[in-house]
Protein backbone atom coordinates (compact mmCIF):
# COMPACT_ATOMS: atom_id res chain seq x y z
CA UNK A 1 0.00 0.00 0.00
CA UNK A 2 1.24 3.84 -0.88
CA UNK A 3 1.13 5.12 2.44
CA UNK A 4 0.58 8.90 0.83
CA UNK A 5 -2.32 10.54 1.63
CA UNK A 6 -3.73 7.36 3.39
CA UNK A 7 -5.90 7.69 6.46
CA UNK A 8 -4.22 5.31 9.62
CA UNK A 9 -5.87 4.92 13.36
CA UNK A 10 -3.33 4.22 15.91
CA UNK A 11 -3.91 3.26 19.30
CA UNK A 12 -2.26 4.09 22.02
CA UNK A 13 -0.61 6.38 20.42
CA UNK A 14 -0.37 9.77 23.17
CA UNK A 15 2.89 8.58 24.01
CA UNK A 16 5.92 6.16 23.30
CA UNK A 17 5.61 3.34 20.66
CA UNK A 18 1.94 4.56 19.48
CA UNK A 19 3.15 8.19 18.92
CA UNK A 20 6.58 6.66 17.12
CA UNK A 21 4.71 4.86 14.89
CA UNK A 22 2.24 7.84 14.22
CA UNK A 23 6.06 9.80 13.29
CA UNK A 24 6.93 7.20 10.76
CA UNK A 25 3.61 7.07 8.95
CA UNK A 26 3.05 10.38 8.76
CA UNK A 27 6.63 11.29 7.64
CA UNK A 28 5.74 9.01 4.67
CA UNK A 29 2.72 11.34 4.25
CA UNK A 30 -0.24 9.36 5.73
CA UNK A 31 -3.12 11.65 7.39
CA UNK A 32 -3.14 9.92 10.85
CA UNK A 33 -6.21 9.67 13.47
CA UNK A 34 -4.64 9.05 16.89
CA UNK A 35 -6.75 7.55 19.61
CA UNK A 36 -5.98 7.33 23.86
CA UNK A 37 -7.25 7.21 26.71
CA UNK A 38 -5.73 10.85 27.97
CA UNK A 39 -8.09 13.59 26.22
CA UNK A 40 -5.44 16.57 26.48
CA UNK A 41 -1.95 14.49 25.86
CA UNK A 42 -3.69 13.01 22.59
CA UNK A 43 -4.67 16.10 21.12
CA UNK A 44 -1.17 17.57 22.05
CA UNK A 45 0.51 14.59 20.13
CA UNK A 46 -2.33 14.90 16.84
CA UNK A 47 -0.60 18.73 17.15
CA UNK A 48 3.01 18.01 16.85
CA UNK A 49 2.07 15.50 14.08
CA UNK A 50 0.28 17.98 12.30
CA UNK A 51 3.20 19.41 12.31
CA UNK A 52 4.67 17.17 9.76
CA UNK A 53 2.26 18.31 7.00
CA UNK A 54 -0.10 16.09 7.37
CA UNK A 55 -3.68 16.08 8.65
CA UNK A 56 -3.85 14.70 12.42
CA UNK A 57 -6.69 14.81 15.35
CA UNK A 58 -6.46 13.05 18.69
CA UNK A 59 -9.97 11.44 19.74
CA UNK A 60 -10.26 10.38 23.63
CA UNK A 61 -11.36 6.61 23.74
CA UNK A 62 -11.31 3.80 25.98
CA UNK A 63 -10.60 0.63 23.31
CA UNK A 64 -12.55 -1.55 25.97
CA UNK A 65 -15.94 0.79 25.58
CA UNK A 66 -17.80 -1.16 22.46
CA UNK A 67 -20.14 1.59 22.31
CA UNK A 68 -17.92 4.57 22.30
CA UNK A 69 -15.28 2.53 20.00
CA UNK A 70 -18.24 2.75 17.68
CA UNK A 71 -18.97 6.03 17.93
CA UNK A 72 -15.44 6.91 17.29
CA UNK A 73 -14.40 5.02 14.32
CA UNK A 74 -17.83 6.55 12.58
CA UNK A 75 -16.20 9.70 13.66
CA UNK A 76 -13.03 9.18 12.33
CA UNK A 77 -14.57 7.91 8.78
CA UNK A 78 -16.20 10.69 8.93
CA UNK A 79 -13.75 13.79 9.57
CA UNK A 80 -11.45 12.01 7.24
CA UNK A 81 -13.52 10.57 4.80
CA UNK A 82 -12.09 6.75 5.09
CA UNK A 83 -9.45 4.59 7.10
CA UNK A 84 -7.32 2.73 5.49
CA UNK A 85 -5.18 1.30 8.00
CA UNK A 86 -5.16 0.50 11.76
CA UNK A 87 -2.33 0.01 14.29
CA UNK A 88 -3.53 -1.97 17.53
CA UNK A 89 -1.05 -0.20 19.76
CA UNK A 90 -2.95 0.25 23.40
CA UNK A 91 -1.81 -2.89 25.53
CA UNK A 92 -1.61 -2.62 29.89
CA UNK A 93 0.86 -5.43 31.70
CA UNK A 94 -0.42 -6.53 35.26
CA UNK A 95 2.12 -9.30 35.76
CA UNK A 96 2.27 -11.52 38.55
CA UNK A 97 2.45 -14.91 39.48
CA UNK A 98 -0.37 -17.64 39.11
CA UNK A 99 0.05 -18.36 42.78
CA UNK A 100 2.51 -16.92 45.67
CA UNK A 101 3.84 -19.89 47.45
CA UNK A 102 5.54 -19.86 50.64
CA UNK A 103 6.89 -23.01 52.80
CA UNK A 104 4.35 -24.78 50.99
CA UNK A 105 1.34 -22.74 51.51
CA UNK A 106 -0.57 -20.44 48.91
CA UNK A 107 -0.27 -16.67 50.29
CA UNK A 108 -2.11 -15.08 47.16
CA UNK A 109 -3.08 -15.61 44.02
CA UNK A 110 -3.55 -13.43 40.52
CA UNK A 111 -7.04 -11.93 40.75
CA UNK A 112 -9.60 -12.62 38.03
CA UNK A 113 -9.50 -8.71 37.94
CA UNK A 114 -6.21 -8.72 37.45
CA UNK A 115 -6.00 -11.38 34.81
CA UNK A 116 -8.96 -9.79 33.31
CA UNK A 117 -8.12 -6.19 32.86
CA UNK A 118 -4.77 -7.39 30.84
CA UNK A 119 -7.40 -9.22 28.12
CA UNK A 120 -9.97 -6.58 28.45
CA UNK A 121 -7.76 -3.80 26.91
CA UNK A 122 -5.03 -6.04 24.90
CA UNK A 123 -8.02 -8.79 23.03
CA UNK A 124 -11.22 -7.53 23.56
CA UNK A 125 -9.81 -3.84 22.76
CA UNK A 126 -8.02 -4.98 19.87
CA UNK A 127 -11.16 -6.89 18.25
CA UNK A 128 -13.24 -3.77 18.50
CA UNK A 129 -10.71 -1.66 16.73
CA UNK A 130 -10.33 -4.16 13.91
CA UNK A 131 -14.06 -4.54 13.78
CA UNK A 132 -15.26 -1.01 13.36
CA UNK A 133 -12.07 -0.14 11.19
CA UNK A 134 -13.10 -3.01 8.68
CA UNK A 135 -16.48 -2.09 8.84
CA UNK A 136 -15.55 1.38 7.33
CA UNK A 137 -13.03 -0.34 4.73
CA UNK A 138 -15.22 -1.93 3.54
CA UNK A 139 -17.69 0.55 3.65
CA UNK A 140 -15.85 3.30 1.68
CA UNK A 141 -14.18 0.45 -0.44
CA UNK A 142 -10.98 1.54 0.82
CA UNK A 143 -8.26 -1.02 0.43
CA UNK A 144 -6.72 -1.72 4.42
CA UNK A 145 -4.13 -2.85 6.53
CA UNK A 146 -4.73 -3.87 10.25
CA UNK A 147 -1.88 -4.26 12.29
CA UNK A 148 -1.90 -5.89 16.12
CA UNK A 149 1.39 -5.73 18.20
CA UNK A 150 1.75 -8.89 19.87
CA UNK A 151 4.69 -9.96 22.28
CA UNK A 152 7.72 -12.33 22.65
CA UNK A 153 5.50 -13.46 25.54
CA UNK A 154 2.92 -14.37 23.33
CA UNK A 155 4.77 -17.86 23.89
CA UNK A 156 4.02 -18.58 27.44
CA UNK A 157 6.65 -16.10 30.07
CA UNK A 158 6.63 -16.67 33.76
CA UNK A 159 4.93 -14.31 36.00
CA UNK A 160 2.89 -13.34 32.77
CA UNK A 161 -0.20 -15.70 32.71
CA UNK A 162 -2.73 -12.56 31.73
CA UNK A 163 -0.22 -11.12 29.01
CA UNK A 164 0.63 -14.05 27.66
CA UNK A 165 -2.55 -15.19 27.05
CA UNK A 166 -3.58 -12.00 25.37
CA UNK A 167 -0.53 -11.48 23.47
CA UNK A 168 -1.13 -15.10 21.88
CA UNK A 169 -5.07 -14.02 21.03
CA UNK A 170 -3.48 -10.95 19.35
CA UNK A 171 -1.45 -12.94 17.28
CA UNK A 172 -4.03 -15.71 16.56
CA UNK A 173 -6.86 -13.25 15.80
CA UNK A 174 -4.57 -12.00 12.76
CA UNK A 175 -4.43 -15.34 11.12
CA UNK A 176 -8.21 -15.40 11.18
CA UNK A 177 -9.14 -11.94 9.69
CA UNK A 178 -6.57 -12.28 6.85
CA UNK A 179 -8.49 -15.21 6.00
CA UNK A 180 -11.81 -13.58 6.36
CA UNK A 181 -11.08 -10.05 4.99
CA UNK A 182 -8.98 -10.93 1.94
CA UNK A 183 -11.57 -10.85 -0.26
CA UNK A 184 -12.69 -7.28 0.79
CA UNK A 185 -8.80 -6.24 -0.14
CA UNK A 186 -8.15 -5.88 3.57
CA UNK A 187 -4.75 -7.68 4.78
CA UNK A 188 -3.73 -8.23 8.69
CA UNK A 189 -0.07 -8.16 9.86
CA UNK A 190 1.02 -8.93 13.74
CA UNK A 191 4.59 -7.76 15.28
CA UNK A 192 6.11 -9.29 18.48
CA UNK A 193 8.90 -7.28 19.94
CA UNK A 194 10.91 -7.92 23.03
CA UNK A 195 11.45 -5.44 25.46
CA UNK A 196 11.26 -1.91 23.48
CA UNK A 197 13.00 1.29 24.95
CA UNK A 198 9.92 2.90 25.90
CA UNK A 199 9.10 4.26 29.32
CA UNK A 200 8.05 1.15 30.89
CA UNK A 201 11.25 -0.66 30.31
CA UNK A 202 13.06 2.56 32.28
CA UNK A 203 11.34 1.40 35.39
CA UNK A 204 12.27 -1.27 35.55
CA UNK A 205 14.89 -2.35 38.11
CA UNK A 206 18.48 -2.13 37.13
CA UNK A 207 18.93 -5.53 37.86
CA UNK A 208 16.46 -7.09 36.13
CA UNK A 209 16.65 -5.14 32.93
CA UNK A 210 20.29 -6.83 32.67
CA UNK A 211 18.79 -10.08 33.36
CA UNK A 212 16.85 -9.83 30.52
CA UNK A 213 19.58 -8.06 28.27
CA UNK A 214 21.58 -10.99 28.91
CA UNK A 215 18.94 -13.07 27.08
CA UNK A 216 18.72 -10.99 23.77
CA UNK A 217 21.35 -12.04 21.22
CA UNK A 218 21.09 -8.28 19.54
CA UNK A 219 22.56 -7.73 23.13
CA UNK A 220 20.20 -4.50 23.61
CA UNK A 221 16.32 -3.12 23.95
CA UNK A 222 14.27 -2.51 20.54
CA UNK A 223 14.08 0.98 19.63
CA UNK A 224 10.75 2.73 19.18
CA UNK A 225 11.93 3.70 15.23
CA UNK A 226 12.44 0.17 14.89
CA UNK A 227 8.90 -1.15 15.23
CA UNK A 228 7.53 1.60 13.37
CA UNK A 229 9.76 0.45 10.07
CA UNK A 230 8.47 -2.50 10.92
CA UNK A 231 4.64 -1.87 11.01
CA UNK A 232 5.30 0.31 7.54
CA UNK A 233 7.17 -2.65 6.21
CA UNK A 234 3.52 -4.39 6.37
CA UNK A 235 1.67 -1.98 5.14
CA UNK A 236 3.83 -1.40 2.31
CA UNK A 237 4.19 -5.14 1.24
CA UNK A 238 1.04 -6.01 -0.48
CA UNK A 239 2.00 -9.83 -0.18
CA UNK A 240 2.21 -9.77 3.57
CA UNK A 241 -0.97 -11.18 5.59
CA UNK A 242 -1.90 -13.44 8.53
CA UNK A 243 1.38 -13.81 9.63
CA UNK A 244 3.57 -12.34 13.03
CA UNK A 245 7.02 -10.82 12.06
CA UNK A 246 9.22 -11.34 15.13
CA UNK A 247 11.02 -8.57 16.35
CA UNK A 248 12.34 -9.23 19.43
CA UNK A 249 16.74 -8.96 18.76
CA UNK A 250 16.70 -13.31 18.66
CA UNK A 251 15.01 -13.22 22.11
CA UNK A 252 13.51 -17.05 23.13
CA UNK A 253 11.49 -16.70 25.94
Amino acid sequence: MELKNKVVVITGAAQGLGLAMANTFAQAGAHIALIDMQDEAVKNAAKSISELGVTAKGYALNVTDEEAVETVFSQIAADFGQINGLINSAGIMRDGMLLKVKEGKVVDKMSKQQFQSVLDVNVTGTFLCAREAAAHMIETQSEGVIINLSSVSRAGNMGQTNYSASKSAVSTMTVSWAKELARHNIRTGCIAPGLVNTAMAAQMRPEMLQRFLSTVPAGRLAEVDELGHAAKFIFENDYYTGRTLELDGGTRV
